[in-house]
């Protein structure tokens, strides 16, 4: 598997938050090879199952890896001297300060290659030169009249971020939708590994939908599917000038397992001992809250699934230039690789009882 190839594919295929379509067929013949059966349900989420070997009914444990991204949205079509402009809001996570020249795709009728234009600041009063634009002061330009413009597009359309994954430094790479596409990539070289290791537990990996905006994906995928146990894999804050702090790590030295309130105590165990097996470097992070990730939506659904938090360090998060390390990537699939091979039928006992050790 080349990383470099499955994510420039990835990343560079669109689906927003809620508009997963198109990143959902991507994500399907990714992960193919390696899967018994696919479906997808009502709300979006793709889920492919990958069987164990022991005998039915087996335990299941769900990898969850969202495909949706940060975007934006149609909220107002405005025409000036005959010319179409689109004015837009966010969808997700969107920093207004890296929007400005910013190149884009509008899913109208059909797709239209954008930008996101402005006035110069040299154009702007003096007060409002040196500012970042904000959402009223842009607009997306699609270079048709506004005849064209009003049959092409609606409000509500969304619009997608067009960026090319570009090769780095070492196996450096950047570009956007990096979070969660690489989550995505990693859940590949997961299921690759599993076709060298045999494995007793049933294997559902679902990308998820609309974890940018709601969570969406987690929280139904997990009450759907009832899994015994779930991973959710996203993406952390890598450290680069200014993020220097305990919450940021190192690019290429590793995933990083998190622990705290969305994390069980004894999943964090588990993968760590699995990373001790395979000699892997890894982080550890903590969260104090809720993490902001699937893991908790994976956590509270029906009657609580052990869920645990594998992260991949990630510079400059919800920008069109976003930068992991290959080798991240490939070493988290490989972790939760490993950690599903070990799983055996008294792991979810064993797990219950710890709780209770330190109450004795």
């Amino acid at each position: 598997m080349d990383s470099f190839e499955l994510l420039k594919t990835l990343t560079e295929t669109a689906g927003p938050s809620g508009y997963e379509q198109e990143i959902a067929s991507v994500v399907k013949e990714a992960w193919a090879p390696y899967v018994d059966s696919f479906s997808i349900d009502r709300v979006g989420n793709l889920m492919a199952v990958k069987e164990g070997r022991g005998d039915p009914p087996r335990p299941r444990i769900l990898l969850a890896a969202h495909m949706d991204e940060i975007a934006l949205m149609v909220s107002q079509i405005d025409q000036h001297e005959g010319n179409g402009f689109l004015r837009i809001s966010r969808v997700g996570g969107v920093d207004k300060r890296h929007l400005y020249g910013q190149l884009v795709v509008v899913h109208g009728q059909r797709q239209l290659n954008g930008i996101l234009g402005c006035l110069p600041g040299s154009m702007l009063p003096k007060e409002r030169s040196s500012l970042p634009f904000d959402f009223e002061d842009l607009v997306v330009d699609v270079g048709l009249p506004i005849e064209e413009v009003e049959e092409l597009v609606s409000i509500g359309d969304f619009v997608s971020f067009r960026q090319p994954l570009r090769k780095l430094q070492g196996r450096r790479v950047a570009g956007k939708a990096l979070d969660n596409r690489a989550s995505i990539a990693s859940v590949a070289y997961c299921l690759e590994y599993l076709t060298q290791r045999a494995h007793d537990w049933d294997v559902v990996a679902v990308a998820t939908a609309q974890e940018e905006t709601a969570l969406l994906g987690a929280f139904t995928s997990a009450h759907s599917q009832r899994p015994d146990l779930a991973i959710a894999i996203d993406v952390t804050f890598g450290k680069g000038p200014g993020a220097t702090d305990p919450g940021t790590f190192e690019l290429g030295d590793g995933p990083v397992l998190d622990l705290g309130p969305n994390v069980h105590p004894g999943m964090l165990q588990a993968l760590r001992d699995a990373a001790a097996a395979l000699e892997m470097g890894i982080g550890i992070g903590t969260h104090a809250r809720a993490s902001g990730t699937d893991a908790h939506g994976l956590q509270v659904a029906r009657e609580g699934i052990p869920t645990g938090l594998i992260s991949i360090p990630l510079r400059y998060m919800h920008t069109m230039v976003e930068s992991v390390d290959l080798a991240d990537v490939e070493r988290s699939g490989r972790l939760m690789g490993e950690f599903i091979a070990r799983l055996d039928g008294e792991f979810v006992a064993n797990l219950t009882a710890g709780m209770m050790e330190d109450g004795e």
